[in-house]
């Protein structure tokens, strides 16, 4: 709820700035609009051209100088307009929950990125761009999200709606319900509706639930809105019966809070190489017995408070959240690490931000510890949540052994060899023919493992010949002015992930992994990779950051045995995993009791033949078990017809033969006869 005084009080003074100090600068929401519903079209030819005229009008709602959200999907678009045409499809979907919507086509940005983002840094398909493209599409029912926004507003109207970093459901469901009051409140003022409604012209959208009109408000709460005049007219309201949600209230246990940057010199010592949880102690004085720069702010740290960590020249990012832990006894404080952040924050994006023109680091950098102001530690905050999102705490499926058993079908006794070879080694690659299933079981695998589906702690990507070490750990991609900039690597990320929370258990799944050059993907990996270098740290060649691989941290890989086209995998990676072969499994428990499910004698007679078929193969000197029928073609078919049957006989099987067989013909043939007798 809003206190209904200061809401206003609030549009009072919004209505005596709207026309002298607002509409000529503002006035561009409304248009935009109107641009986006005439050019909008769902179905048009040319996807990506459609976008861009849409979004013409958005001005800096979808364009600053650290964010891009417009220019980025409009190139997604240009690549992949059918992929970026169903995105949008699906977030109009008003029959969907909203935050459900939001949170998929953040999910086919990040897809779409790593495919077609050409080096971008991210795809800046966020919270706030995403509401921006609701607005403009249903500008009657939603409005813009910004959270550094809305937390103001909600401060400056007494409300007892809270807003925390990297929250973004509970965030999202609290904005649309302040905002919906608020709206309620604007509805309802006749004078500030006529003021506005004089003020529209053709080129605006009349905006008839004044939902824009609400959006503007709460920019002009935000930004406008002055905190001594509302405290002031307040002194003599009676406010015993407002519930009021204050700071004082989110940190009661320790209201005396400060905050901090911490400046790393990363030729001298790295937060990258501090592990989550590790304590590390900083000296009051520098090397030649000096005392450090702003000494004044040593003195004044205290246990408890929050310290950003970031790392200078060459790297200049924000790579860490630390907490301090010991206050200064005249010699050094001491902090502890609680977050490697996997997306750094770059130090171009925070000069580029208005709101932290006045921070003592960006005034003047020289020195190591320097003082935040609480609104610009949040603010920094919000950017670090909106690249490095907390995983909250959700209901998963639990998964166990039993159901592996199930799924896979697989003995149980094989299944306690693989978790105990996996346990051990800490990688492994499961090798075998193209359909033993070697992707679902690596899946499961993992997830039998960790006991639940939990998504957020598997990492699934696919090997092939251009695959590099710059995608995998780390080098300079172009950027979109012509330049290069250092980005992470997909397992590097994974590896900071996996760092965060050293008591859970992480899966790292290579499929295809013998299509890359290993050698030239892993690097200096080669090493850390093994269990007993598990957790040591090694500098990487790029401006002193390093890296080290969790010993919460599992690698599968998985290897096509039957491909003719792959050379074998380096010696050098080959020993540092264990092989796992994994076979055909129509002999197994576990695919009887489906096949006896299905009761089509049909389907029996077709199962029998390919085994036959794979005693052939085995027994066949220019081929062998690795070359056999695997059984994930005829796996969880809900119905049984001799069409689904065909299907895998014409479009799987044969032409696996005839690659195969591919010189001997009337082979080809003969079993080509026989397992068409069975489904004809």
């Amino acid at each position: 709820m809003i206190d209904k005084s200061s809401i206003e009080l609030a549009l009072e003074e919004y209505k005596q700035d709207f026309v002298p100090v607002l509409w000529e600068s503002e006035r561009y929401k409304w248009e935009a609009i109107k641009v986006f519903q005439d050019n909008w079209d769902v179905n048009a030819t040319d996807f990506a051209d459609m976008l861009e005229r849409s979004f013409s009008g958005t001005y800096n709602l979808l364009l600053s100088a650290s964010n891009f959200p417009a220019k980025m999907i409009v190139s997604f678009a240009r690549s992949a307009p059918d992929d970026v045409r169903a995105m949008f499809v699906a977030l109009f979907d008003e029959s969907v929950d909203v935050i459900e919507r939001i949170e998929t086509f953040k999910e086919k940005a990040s897809v779409l990125h790593e495919k077609y983002g050409n080096g971008a840094r991210q795809h800046y398909q966020n919270e706030n761009s995403i509401s921006i493209y609701l607005w403009l599409r249903y500008p009657d029912k939603y409005y813009i999200f910004k959270l550094r926004e809305i937390k103001n507003v909600a401060t400056k109207l007494l409300s007892d709606y809270r807003f925390i970093q990297g929250h973004y459901e509970e965030n999202l469901r609290n904005f649309y319900s302040l905002y919906d009051e608020i709206c309620e409140y604007v509805s309802a003022d006749k004078e500030l509706i006529n003021l506005f409604e004089s003020q529209l012209t053709e080129d605006c959208y009349p905006d008839p639930k004044y939902k824009t009109l609400t959006v503007d408000v709460g920019f002009y709460i935000s930004r406008y809105y002055l905190e001594e005049e509302l405290a002031e007219a307040l002194d003599n309201m009676d406010l015993s019966n407002v519930e009021l949600y204050t700071k004082a209230e989110a940190e009661e246990e320790n209201p005396d809070r400060r905050y901090w940057w911490l400046d790393a010199n990363p030729r001298i010592w790295s937060f990258s190489k501090i592990n989550v949880g590790e304590r590390q102690s900083y000296s009051l004085r520098n090397e030649n017995n000096n005392k450090r720069r702003i000494y004044q702010n040593f003195l004044d740290v205290k246990v408890g408070d929050m310290v950003i960590g970031y790392e200078s020249q060459p790297v200049k990012q924000i790579v860490a959240i630390c907490r301090i832990t010991a206050e200064q006894n005249g010699e050094k404080i001491e902090f502890e690490k609680v977050e490697n952040l996997t997306s750094p924050i770059d130090y171009a994006t925070l000069k580029a931000c208005p709101e932290l023109e006045k921070m003592e680091f960006l005034v003047n950098p020289n020195g190591s510890l320097f003082k935040l102001t609480e609104d610009e530690y949040d603010f920094i905050m919000d950017l670090i949540r909106a690249e490095n999102p907390i995983v909250k705490e959700k209901d998963v499926k639990k998964y166990s052994k039993e159901k592996f058993l199930n799924d896979v079908f697989m003995d149980e006794k094989k299944y306690d060899t693989l978790v105990a070879v996996l346990r051990n080694k800490k990688n492994i690659i499961l090798q075998g023919a193209p359909g033993v299933g070697k992707t679902y079981a690596a899946r499961r695998l993992a997830y039998s493992i960790m006991g639940e589906e939990d998504e957020e702690r598997v990492q699934l990507v696919q090997f092939h010949q251009n695959y590099s070490y710059e995608d995998f750990i780390m080098g300079y991609k172009p950027t979109e002015d012509g330049g290069f900039e250092l980005r992470s690597g997909v397992f590097y990320r994974f590896c900071q992930k996996a760092s965060n929370l050293p008591d859970k258990d992480f899966f790292f799944i290579i499929d295809e992994i013998n299509r890359g050059n290993m050698s030239k993907i892993f690097g200096e990996l080669l090493m850390l990779i093994e269990k007993d270098y598990r957790g040591e740290r090694m500098t990487l060649p790029y401006e002193g950051k390093s890296i080290q691989v969790p010993k919460n941290l599992y690698i599968i890989g998985m290897m096509n045995t039957a491909d003719r086209s792959l050379a074998m995998i380096d010696y050098a990676l080959r020993r540092r995993f264990s092989f796992i072969e994994m076979e055909p499994a129509f002999d197994s428990e576990g695919f009887r009791k489906y096949q006896e499910s299905l009761n089509n004698e049909t389907f029996d007679r077709l199962i029998d033949e390919v085994i036959e078929l794979n005693k052939k193969i085995a027994e066949d000197k220019s081929l062998g078990k690795g070359f056999c029928i695997g059984h994930s073609y005829f796996c969880n078919w809900d119905e049984c017809t001799k069409e689904k049957m065909q299907e895998v006989v014409d479009f799987d099987i044969i032409p696996t033969l005839e690659e195969y067989w591919f010189d001997e013909p009337d082979e080809v043939q003969k079993w080509s006869d026989i397992l068409h007798g069975v489904v004809q």
